[in-house]
């Protein structure tokens, strides 16, 4: 499938502008913010890997390297304070989002400084400040509790939107049809975006859908629906904007498949061998982190600013690894709290 196969939404309500700019004067400027973000997960994520192979993190990790593109551009279409719910790959959605390196990295490894107090790791990122309303372990288990979220949006007329990430595997969950269905009917301010990697954990899609194209799903619950490659984060900042618009300005919910691909295994326990080493160097050849620093290079980026932005996330990154590392455990005072009323509570 090439680039150009892309499905526009199927019936565009009354009244639908292009999505209002999002950027700041200097185009150039915001793409290097996005790379910043994109740049700042991936480092994450690297050193996330490096720390669990040498036993500093336990139980699952799930990496996002490839697909930062689709968190990155999906969240700087939003408002600080819109809400987002995801799966078990979360971390770069959370710090997207607004959460720190250090918050994610020292939840990794278990830590009591981490977002929620070491309690979640890798699949439960938290976050109430910054509106992250969790990464969620079971597939498709989420996606009635993003509705919920956005229909107490529109219940308290908040002006709030949600988005809602899953993979191609919750669209044949009942939890998916659950959500839509009650989005579509109630007219939620919801943005379901299903980030398809091509692979149910180690199974591809074509073994697991009989339908390719995800998007044609919102044709059942008669709401809109867009479809797009993910390999440029300006693309899906622009398409995702349309549908947050969407959401805010009609309260109309939309159902966007965004085809992405991750380079690492489902988790870190996969060594991935049911894709071939060509498949994915080609894929590596698509890399959305590089081909927007290309981008800023050919735009007249100066080098010295590249490089001391790159410095810069390297130091944060390290930064956030030492943090992590020096950082305390969890000790048993939190056990009542945690369990009685909950890491948040007053």
């Amino acid at each position: 499938m090439s680039n150009d196969e892309t499905v526009a939404t199927a019936a565009k309500p009354a009244g639908h502008e292009p999505a209002p700019a999002t950027r700041p004067s200097s185009h150039v400027d915001h793409l290097a913010d996005l790379y910043r973000q994109m740049f700042v997960i991936r480092r994450v994520e690297e050193e996330a890997a490096r720390a669990y192979a040498q036993g500093k993190i336990g139980g699952f990790l799930h990496l996002y390297i490839g697909q930062e593109a689709v968190a990155v551009g999906a969240l700087s279409a939003l408002k600080p304070d819109d809400y987002v719910v995801t799966t078990y790959r979360d971390h770069g959605v959370a710090i997207a989002k607004g959460m720190t390196a250090r918050a994610v990295m020292a939840e990794l490894y278990g830590k009591d400084t981490g977002c929620s107090r070491g309690l979640g790791g890798s699949m439960h990122m938290f976050d109430k400040k910054t509106g992250m309303l969790g990464g969620h372990g079971i597939v498709g288990s989420h996606i009635p509790l993003a509705a919920g979220a956005a229909f107490a949006s529109k219940y308290r007329a908040d002006g709030r939107v949600t988005l809602c990430f899953f993979g191609e595997g919750a669209v044949s969950i009942g939890g998916f049809h659950e959500g839509v269905s009650l989005a579509a009917l109630w007219k939620l301010p919801i943005v379901f975006i299903c980030e398809n990697n091509e692979y149910s954990m180690g199974t591809p899609l074509s073994r697991t859908m009989s339908v390719e194209d995800v998007s044609m799903k919102a044709l059942g619950y008669g709401i809109d629906r867009d479809r797009f490659f993910a390999e440029d984060v300006l693309t899906v900042e622009q398409r995702i904007g349309e549908a947050v618009q969407r959401a805010r300005e009609l309260s109309l919910p939309t159902l966007v498949e965004v085809r992405t691909y991750r380079f690492r295994g489902h988790s870190m326990s996969d060594p991935a061998k049911y894709r071939t080493a060509q498949e994915l160097e080609e894929r590596k050849k698509k890399d959305p982190v590089l081909r927007a620093r290309a981008f800023l290079v050919e735009q007249g980026f100066a080098a010295s600013r590249l490089e001391e932005l790159e410095k810069a996330v390297e130091a944060e990154v390290a930064d956030a690894v030492k943090f992590a590392e020096d950082s305390p455990e969890p000790d048993a005072s939190i056990l009542e709290p945690t369990t009685y009323d909950g890491p948040f509570a007053a």
